[in-house]
């Protein structure tokens, strides 16, 4: 059931600063809901954007002037700076912020708010796991936060009512409200998100000079690697700054086993591959990859499972993607996960579909029967 089908808890009117990708997703997911919403934002541009998708109404154009709830949606660098003039501007709304970085903007707010107390007791901070790479208004979804993880982070001052704004809120665009303290917040995101789009980038970046043959020979791997690579450099940039801390400790441990490999495929390299350990250091490392693998949760958030894969071939015309999902629901079988590899110059694409293990011999018989080219791996 998408987040619009349901009734909204949250009650308006909603004034959301920052009209950008969470922003003005936001806007699209409350007015679904029947919920009034207003937005402001620094740039005319991004913020008559926002409204021409329907995002919501520019504050300053709008019937009410008094929000009930502010959400800034504003960079980490300046997330609390916002958060602290809406506390002033609105003394009866509560107001949260969705900045990706929690520690330095709640220190902020609360410096900032030492001397009216009354005023920190209205925010609570808060981090929607949702985005994608491309930026702005323009990429804006009604449906980005469902299914995802939606961190609410109180304050030893923070009054309960703002904190049943928030959760009320994620729950409302379909996310699943997490209670959890800055400090543990921050730790968290650089390993999940903030070292793995490092780490995505700097791969990226050695392909700017790489050679054309070299990268007509990319396959599904370097894609899947290097897909978050695309991201908003300025971003990003505010967000690894805002949380250095926690950045460079995941860093330092994955320098560590860097080095390590090293040492031991340089031996490999000088020496042969059968001498000098490299053989049992490279099978450390894949190793320890597969243990950490299998510790991502799997679909809808619950233990992960192992599903059997389909691979099959897909011309590459209109509405043959289409025609496979029809006739794998046509003969029961439920799709629970999907991946896609283009090779270039070919006229037909890969998808490997993962199903339910028991449904994998009727859905490879069926498919074989209805005309679809399976790839099939001897054992």
């Amino acid at each position: 059931m998408s987040a619009s089908s349901r009734p909204f808890a949250t009650r308006g009117p909603v004034l959301i600063i920052g009209s950008g990708l969470l922003g003005a997703s936001l806007g699209l997911a409350l007015r679904a809901g029947g919920v009034e919403v207003m937005l402001r934002d620094t740039s005319p541009t991004a913020l008559r954007l926002a409204q021409d998708i329907g995002a919501g109404t520019p504050f300053a154009e709008a019937a009410t002037a008094e929000p009930r709830l502010v959400v800034v949606a504003a960079p980490p660098d300046v997330a609390d700076l916002c958060v602290v003039e809406a506390l002033r501007e609105f003394p009866g709304a509560v107001v949260t912020d969705v900045a990706s970085v929690k520690s330095a903007v709640v220190e902020g707010v609360l410096a900032a708010a030492a001397d009216d107390p009354s005023l920190a007791r209205r925010y609570v901070g808060s981090h929607p796991m949702a985005g994608r790479e491309r930026s702005g208004a323009g990429g804006a979804d009604a449906d980005l936060f469902y299914g995802r993880p939606w961190v609410v982070v109180a304050h030893p001052d923070c009054d309960p009512a703002a904190v049943l704004a928030a959760r009320t809120l994620a729950t409302d665009v379909g996310s699943v409200p997490i209670e959890m303290d800055a400090a543990t917040h921050d730790e968290s995101v650089a390993l999940v998100s903030h070292v793995p789009q490092l780490l995505s980038s700097l791969l990226a970046a050695r392909l700017v000079e790489a050679r054309g043959e070299s990268l007509g020979l990319a396959g599904q791997g370097l894609r899947d690697t290097t897909r978050i690579a695309a991201s908003d450099p300025r971003l990003w940039t505010a967000i690894l700054a805002g949380n250095a801390g926690p950045v460079v400790e995941v860093l330092e441990h994955v320098r560590s086993d860097l080095d390590e490999l090293l040492v031991h495929l340089r031996a490999a390299a000088e020496r042969g591959p059968l001498r000098g350990g490299s053989v049992g250091a490279v099978n450390r490392v894949m190793q320890a990859g597969n243990a950490g693998v299998a510790r991502i949760p799997g679909k809808h958030g619950g233990a992960p499972r192992r599903y059997a894969e389909l691979e099959v071939l897909i011309p590459d015309e209109p509405g043959e993607l289409g025609r496979l999902f029809t006739e794998l629901g046509e003969i029961d079988v439920n799709i629970e996960d999907l991946a896609l590899e283009h090779s270039a110059g070919q006229a037909v694409g890969l998808a490997r579909v993962c199903v339910d293990p028991s449904r994998i011999a009727a859905a490879e018989a069926e498919l074989e029967r209805r005309g679809w080219r399976l790839i099939t791996h001897a054992l």
